[in-house]
């Protein structure tokens, strides 16, 4: 079912595609930077254009996106394709981008396809107690309270990082996938989640002195974005994660962002959990935009997405309860890293 998206202005026109005028052709300039890939170190090539870092991923078709799509827009989509087309060096094969929330309708005639979000529409804490969640959820909060569970904001320092080291080592699989984060070391934590912490607010659960649950809320200026909500398994049966979107939902409304974005919607238990907390599934348009060959024929194949998108979902549903049982089954074979 399709949830209308609430209090979303008209998106501004935007202009469609014009074509390119004679310039002098400029050279891409290739380097490195480091981040973080499915919870590893790694360095990624990028390019600067207009003052923005776009990634380059090096697939059979090589495709270039904004490194911070979910922080940033690309401020002139019509500028960076030129200058893409006319480059001198290295011409990637494909330039995609998106329009971020609350412009869900297109605005480019480039070939779409449809990104699909968990939104939660928030106009304030007391209309998403009374009217946006199951009855369910506000029985769960209650009892997290009970439970003197306290659920704060707290500065990202050495006793919080002890804390996410813990929670993240007392589960090896979660969701059915191995955690990317189980067995690291305080260090490597530190090190990786301190990266964005201006952009975050730190949310705690707190029971009895001891983090059990936290959410990294992040502010994307248009809205915020869950981040990983995540709590200790020894603590599950108390429903932290359910507190720690209330609280979310709070700063929200606090620092007049009027979505609360929890990443992709998908067809699993964690979607019913968005679905009992509020979140709608909100499609919003990304464009591909082929600048070879070769890239116009991946597009007209439908390869540009990679090989995993073009498993049916009957079949990736039975593959995903394969991955679950396997790493559930290794899962006590496995030991954190002091």
């Amino acid at each position: 079912m399709k949830l209308a998206m609430k209090s979303i202005d008209e998106p501004s026109r935007i202009p469609m595609m014009e074509p390119t005028s004679p310039k002098m052709l400029s050279r891409l300039e290739i380097f490195s930077k480091d981040t973080i890939v499915n919870g590893k170190a790694a360095k990624i090539p990028c390019l600067e254009i207009a003052e923005q870092t776009y990634t380059l991923s090096r697939n059979p078709v090589n495709i270039v996106r904004l490194e911070d799509e979910w922080y940033q827009d690309v401020r002139d989509p019509i500028s960076v394709i030129n200058i893409l087309k006319n480059s001198s060096g290295f011409k990637p094969d494909i330039f995609t981008f998106w329009q971020r929330l609350p412009e869900i309708e297109p605005g480019y005639s480039f070939h779409t396809e449809w990104e699909e979000l968990a939104v939660l529409p928030i106009e304030s804490y007391d209309h998403w107690w009374n009217h946006q969640i199951k009855s369910r959820v506000r029985t769960h909060i209650r009892k997290t309270e009970k439970e003197g569970i306290e659920i704060k904001e707290v500065p990202f320092d050495d006793d919080f990082v002890r804390g996410m080291t813990a929670i993240f080592n007392s589960a090896p699989v979660r969701q059915g996938r191995r955690s990317w984060h189980y067995g690291k070391s305080f260090d490597t934590i530190k090190r990786q989640f301190s990266r964005f912490v201006f952009r975050e607010t730190m949310i705690g659960a707190y029971l009895e002195g001891e983090l059990i649950g936290f959410v990294m809320l992040g502010n994307a200026g248009k809205f915020g974005i869950t981040g990983e909500i995540i709590a200790n398994v020894k603590h599950r049966d108390k429903a932290i994660n359910h507190a720690l979107v209330a609280k979310s939902v709070e700063i929200c409304e606090r620092e007049k962002l009027a979505y609360l974005v929890y990443f992709y919607w998908s067809d699993d238990s964690l979607a019913e959990f968005k679905r009992r907390c509020g979140f709608e599934k909100t499609r919003v348009p990304r464009y591909f935009v082929p600048l070879t060959l070769k890239g116009r024929l991946a597009l007209k194949f439908g390869v540009h997405r990679g090989w995993k998108e073009s498993i049916p979902a009957g079949i990736k549903g039975r593959l995903k309860k394969l991955r679950r049982v396997w790493n559930e089954s290794r899962s006590t074979q496995t030991s954190p890293a002091s």
